[in-house]
This record gives structure tokens, sequence and C-alpha cells, in this order.
């Protein structure tokens, strides 16, 4: 199937997300997931797939550090949708053997560390939420980060060895906020708040205008580095 993501991706070159997401549930049906951290991006996914009614496995992964507002979200997008999201866990063992050894509050005293707890947290549950799925679906966008400038809207991941669709790759902050307006989709609180991005509460700030807006993730890393490690390419 990997060989023929470039043949995708001139496919669905000028298609919209929604003729992206429809396609690979049907190719992929029972194979297929989508992974939301419930951040604005997300939400119009978890949108599009509630919407359409179709068969695609809608996860989140929880860390153990979020915001009650995220919580909140999640209880109020599961309601309003009528949907279940299963929600990933990390494992406790690893979590008490990581604060016994390096401290609770370990990712401020060395970007290794930071990896550590984000390997830990997110892709340990990560790799078990993908678990027989052939299909990753995210809500990762071209202009959220440095990090993420290359991205495409169909991918080979090497690292988790599935097949990775980015419906909204191609959309700027603005076209997305128009949507969650027009839709009524809800959101996380925050970002009202001057959070847009916002992650797990000790490594999560608001913003100051004009900033970019993953500076407030990790502020205390350079750019390149401000990845947990589920889209960090090899």
């Amino acid at each position: 199937m990997k060989e023929n993501i470039e043949a995708l991706n001139n496919r669905f070159r000028d298609s919209g997300p929604e003729d992206l997401l429809a396609w690979f549930a049907g190719e992929y049906k029972g194979k297929i997931a989508f992974s939301t951290s419930l951040g604005a991006e997300d939400q119009v996914v978890t949108y599009m797939i509630a919407a359409m009614q179709i068969p695609v496995k809608i996860f989140t992964l929880d860390t153990g550090r979020l915001f009650q507002e995220t919580y909140d979200l999640l209880d109020i997008t599961q309601k309003k949708y009528g949907i279940t999201i299963d929600v990933y866990f990390p494992e406790a063992a690893g979590v008490e053997e990581m604060v016994k050894s390096k401290g609770i509050n370990l990712f401020y005293d060395s970007i290794e560390n930071r990896q550590l707890c984000c390997h830990i947290r997110k892709i340990e549950p990560l790799k078990r939420a993908l678990q027989g799925m052939d299909v990753w679906i995210t809500g990762l966008r071209k202009d959220q980060s440095v990090t993420r400038s290359d991205a495409s809207m169909i991918e080979w991941d090497a690292t988790f060895e599935k097949i990775k669709i980015n419906p909204l790759i191609n959309w700027d902050s603005d076209t997305m906020w128009k949507y969650l307006r027009a839709m009524n989709i809800p959101v996380n609180e925050l970002h009202s708040q001057g959070y847009p991005s916002i992650g797990c509460m000790p490594c999560t700030r608001a913003v100051q205008p004009g900033e970019d807006v993953r500076a407030g993730r990790w502020w205390w890393e350079l750019p390149q580095f401000k990845e947990c490690g589920l889209h960090k390419k090899p």
C-alpha cells in the first residue's frame, strides 16, 4: 500500500476532507481510526465523521496531565454527536517508575526527560490504540508548526507502520475557524483564553498576540524539537 501513496495524493489533490474520509472509511472498514486531542482541528474531523456516520474508530489519549477544560469538551462532544470516543491511558507501572526515578516534573529538566514522558504517556498508549488498524487519521495542518510544514494529505508513517491521512493538511487557521463557527462545533474554552494549541497542563501556556501558535507548547525548547513524538518522522 505504501507504494501507492503518491498516486493517492494525486487522486485526492483537489478533493475535500469529506471525500478523503469517506473513501478511506469505505476501503478500510474496521481498520481505520482517528486520534483526537480534542483540539480545534480534531473537532472539525470529529464533526465530519459523525455527520457522515462513517465507520471510524475515534479515540483520545489521556496522559493524566490534561486540563479540566479538555475533559469537559470530551464529555460535551460525545453527548452532542451521540458517539463514543475511546480513551487510552498510559500504563500505570511505567508512569510510576518514571516519576520515581526522574521526578513528577521531569520534563522541565531536559529534552530527553520530556521526550521520555511523552513516550510513556502518549506513544505507548497510541501503539495500543492503533493495534489492528491499517489507517490512522489525524487533524494535522501544515501551518501548525515548522515540524509539520512538509506533511502531505496521505503519508506512510514508518514509525507506526500505518497509512496516515491528514484531511485538513492544507487548511489555514481562518478556514478552520470559519468552519467551526458555521457548523456550531464545540471547542475547548481555553482557545478563547489565548491557547491556540492545547496539550498537557504543565507543558502548555497561553501565547501573546503575534506569537507562533505553538509558542505555548514546550516553550523552553527550540521550535524544531516541539513534537511529542506522535508525528515525528524518523
